[in-house]
């Protein structure tokens, strides 16, 4: 069960979305740094493809965010930032609440045996 394709991918999803919550953080301090390039998570496609091919199992990669930079060099844009963290949020959600499904299936399977 814990070694199925959903469950695994799951655990994937969780980690990448960590990792983006935590680099939006950075992107979101740096916002008056001189010279500071936002960063970017990127995962779901990777994810996507992992799942096609029977695996799940994918690591988050960071790259650096090609948007237009301001004046000092700067290129977080805290509209976009903001953005992303409640997308984010809400995805992670959702992917706690399928485990926490799952371990509620087991649950009642364990009081039912």
């Amino acid at each position: 069960m814990f070694d199925s394709v959903s469950f695994v991918a799951l655990g994937s999803a969780l980690d990448g979305l960590a990792l983006r919550q935590r680099v939006i953080a950075d992107n979101i301090a740096n916002l008056q740094t001189p010279g500071y390039h936002a960063q970017r998570v990127m995962f779901e496609d990777e994810l996507a493809r992992a799942v096609d091919h029977g695996s799940g199992s994918v690591r988050a990669t960071v790259a650096r965010s090609l948007e237009p930079t301001r004046e000092d060099g700067n290129n977080v844009n805290l509209d976009s930032q903001t953005l992303a963290n409640i997308d984010t949020n809400l995805r992670y959600q959702l992917a706690t609440q399928a485990i926490s499904g799952t371990f509620s299936g087991i649950r009642t399977a364990i009081r039912t045996a």
